[in-house]
């Protein structure tokens, strides 16, 4: 990588100009320098970065711009944070991921040691149309809730959730504040929490439309999976459509042998 070495005792970084007219954003171009200064072994397992006001005079970007992009490192197993002393370089990159049990963005985010929090782009109740009507197994027109929401991970955005739930089985929705709060904590106040999902994913290239909500090139790859919730009862009770990025979604499942083989 071009640019000026800059170092103090053990620690440095390329100043590589970041470059406000290019197409990726400010924080994902931090992310590419600071990765390509890893994987070049210019910055190695344990080396501890400058302090951030540095970082951000050699890169010319804002407190907040490296924290996005030092923060996305963090997810991604690339660096660790120690409070009150620094960023530092980690080891053999840690993938974060999925559990092939069902459990919530927000569960998921607490497990993996994580903050979630969304922005919310649609929460309004509706009509069903028939699509919708014959997943949930209800009449078309029958009061639904749609919410659809940008979630993120540590303030990185990972997927666009677009979500219809029947009205019925939440308590005033519209008041819920979705920034912070969760769908399936609603459902599980009315006891209609999810029991079971049949779900399906596929790889897709990224529409402008979902590319620019998760600040990645529209044609990056992306991870869709629609779903379809249960309850105890086995009534559905919620369908989503949920689009990740594909380098920081990774599902892990198990498959079983049956009895019936063909020998």
């Amino acid at each position: 990588m071009d640019g000026k070495m800059a170092a103090v005792g053990n620690e440095s970084i390329a100043a590589s100009p970041i470059r406000a007219d290019y197409p990726e954003p400010l924080w994902v171009q931090a992310v590419e320098l600071i990765s390509g200064e890893i994987a070049a072994g210019r910055l190695s397992a344990g080396m501890r970065l400058p302090p951030e006001r540095e970082l951000c005079e050699q890169l010319g970007i804002s407190r907040v711009t490296l924290r996005k992009a030092l923060t996305k490192l963090v997810a991604d197993g690339v660096l660790s944070s120690s409070h009150g002393r620094g960023w530092y370089v980690m080891g053999a990159k840690r993938v974060k991921e999925w559990p092939n049990s069902l459990e919530s963005f927000s569960e998921t985010a607490r497990r993996l040691g994580l903050t979630s929090s969304s922005t919310v782009l649609r929460a309004e109740a509706a009509p069903a149309n028939l699509d919708e009507a014959e997943a949930l197994a209800v009449a078309p027109g029958t009061p639904v809730f749609r919410l659809d929401r940008v979630r993120m991970l540590d303030a990185v955005p990972i997927a666009i959730d677009v979500s219809v739930t029947l009205v019925s089985v939440l308590d005033d929705p519209e008041s819920v504040d979705f920034t912070v709060g969760s769908l399936y904590a609603q459902l599980e106040r009315t006891g209609a929490e999810p029991q079971r999902a049949d779900a399906t994913i596929e790889a897709k290239e990224a529409p402008v439309s979902v590319a620019s909500e998760l600040e990645i090139a529209p044609g990056q790859p992306i991870l869709v999976m629609r779903q379809i919730a249960f309850d105890s009862s086995d009534r559905a009770v919620s369908l989503s459509t949920i689009s990740y990025v594909g380098d920081r979604y990774r599902l892990r499942t198990a498959f079983v042998r049956g009895a019936a083989r063909v020998s």
